[in-house]
């Protein structure tokens, strides 16, 4: 496991949304605020404020490709192009892991109910689900961001 899957897993564990620990986990090396990150990402845990669509960890990989590319080119119009091209990429990479990138297809109970999260919890969801949703986003997300094309502050 790198660094980044690391860092990742034990903010989730240690209260952090998948959202959250996927950004969070790229602050220092990309060069942005983790604290803001984490603030910015609350909302997007449970597949966007649990509501189970696009999941959190996808999302926070949204953001990651965003804050590098921002990074990268001054110009709007080439910093959006460029972001857009890397999330079709990084999309079709995970779903061809995980075959969706809807929370509710990957977790398949309603986090929205009591019971789904009991679910869930019971069954260990989280770890067994979440856990390795977070590890391909962010193997994808190194694959795609290599280290040696991250920017110098």
């Amino acid at each position: 496991m790198t660094n980044f899957e690391e860092a990742a897993i034990t903010s989730f564990r240690g209260g952090l949304n998948c959202s959250q620990a996927v950004v969070t986990a790229f602050a220092e090396r990309l060069g942005f605020d983790k604290e803001m990150a984490s603030q910015i990402s609350a909302g997007f845990g449970g597949g966007m404020g649990r509501l189970q669509e696009t999941c959190g960890v996808v999302t926070g990989a949204f953001m990651v490709i965003g804050i590098h590319n921002s990074h990268l080119y001054r110009d709007n119009i080439d910093r959006k192009e460029k972001s857009y091209e890397m999330v079709q990429e990084f999309d079709k990479r995970f779903k061809e892991m995980h075959h969706s990138n809807q929370c509710s297809e990957l977790i398949n109970c309603d986090l929205k109910t009591t019971e789904g999260r009991a679910f869930a919890k019971e069954h260990r969801l989280h770890e067994t689900i979440c856990e390795g949703c977070m590890i391909t986003s962010i193997k994808i997300l190194n694959e795609m961001i290599p280290v040696q094309n991250t920017i110098e502050r």
